[in-house]
């Protein structure tokens, strides 16, 4: 049944969306690891872990020299997540992630067990950091706060700063080469090459194919595909990479295969479409043509519960990464069923 959840203002509702003050319950699954769907039913989805902190994938103060960066890229930083928002995995499987509770940019090198967190690159602090992309050792920071894309390498250098048209960027993804941003305050998405330099736009504001009212999450496939959450027209839009409308998934309403306030989108390797609802607390998952195969995920605290769900992001194993926001955790799940 639909949730009711206090709201200030529209972009607030949009990018960093206030939820209740009470903390969900939780009890379904205190120990052990849930998958779905639930039996009799053949699993196709299970439950890995939780990440909220460096010991939980194994890396220790004195393997990581702490967290790294809190101002100047070598400095002692917080151990655990505030509020993680945006996510992203780059070529080597490694995890990116934006915090919007303490405003930083933080980046997890499993095979090297380093930790690192940024809420500055040089002298370009950052506001309000929603989205993240990373390839070619680059770390692209969608910053709503600033108008702009903040790009920096490993080490915390500043390598460029995106501004172009751009108002309130919202949502990254990176394919053939190209940097798309979508833009909440434009109504569109813009597009880029790795340099920084404007290539085109497309998208105005409306509800007809191909039309946005607030888009904030993008993701691209490795099929062509790049999937757009039109936020306020309660759907998935999905394009091809010269932004031309293919379909859209989903539609506003309070059952599966609906809507209320959808979040992060990503595809995993059988072409399995994965979005969030971050008012229902769960997530869905649809073939390319908009049919629904699995919802997983209710309210609370427990494994595979959420509370906000925000950004999702999916490794080449098929390990599906999840931004539990106010739970202060990432949820990693995995698809184990067959396509």
């Amino acid at each position: 049944m639909r949730k009711n959840r206090n709201g200030v203002m529209l972009l607030a509702v949009l990018l960093l969306a206030s939820c209740a003050s009470e903390k969900p319950s939780s009890s379904r699954w205190p120990t052990a690891k849930p998958m779905w769907p639930l039996p009799p039913d053949e699993p196709r989805v299970a439950f890995e872990q939780l990440i909220t902190q460096p010991g939980d994938v194994g890396i220790q103060p004195s393997a990581i020299r702490r967290f790294s960066n809190w101002v100047t890229g070598d400095r002692t930083g917080r151990e655990s997540l505030s509020k993680p928002f945006g996510i992203a995995l780059d070529e080597r499987g490694n995890l990116c992630l934006t915090d919007t509770g303490v405003n930083a940019v933080g980046y997890l090198d499993f095979a090297n067990k380093k930790w690192i967190y940024w809420t500055a690159i040089g002298r370009v602090r950052f506001v309000s950091p929603v989205a993240v992309a990373k390839r070619d050792g680059t770390i692209f920071v969608a910053d709503s706060g600033q108008g702009a894309v903040i790009a920096f390498d490993e080490r915390g250098k500043l390598k460029l700063r995106i501004v172009g048209d751009l108002k309130r960027p919202s949502g990254l993804a990176i394919g053939a080469g190209r940097l798309f941003v979508a833009d909440a305050q434009e109504h569109c998405v813009q597009v880029f090459d790795l340099r920084g330099q404007p290539l085109f736009r497309f998208g105005r504001r409306g509800s007809g194919p191909g039309e946005f009212d607030f888009p904030t999450h993008l993701a691209a496939d490795h099929s062509g595909h790049l999937f757009v959450t039109d936020s306020l027209n309660s759907r998935v839009e999905v394009f091809d990479w010269e932004g031309h409308f293919q379909s859209e998934i989903g539609s506003a309403g309070d059952a599966s295969g609906h809507f209320s306030r959808p979040k992060g989108v990503a595809a995993d390797s059988f072409g399995h479409v994965y979005i969030l609802d971050a008012d229902f607390d769960n997530l869905q998952i649809f073939d390319l043509s908009g049919r629904l195969l699995l919802t997983l995920g209710e309210a609370g605290a427990d494994k595979g519960q959420f509370w906000l769900p925000n950004g999702i992001a999916i490794s080449a194993d098929n390990r599906i990464f999840i931004t539990d926001c106010y739970n202060q955790r990432v949820q990693v799940l995995k698809y184990i069923g067959q396509q």
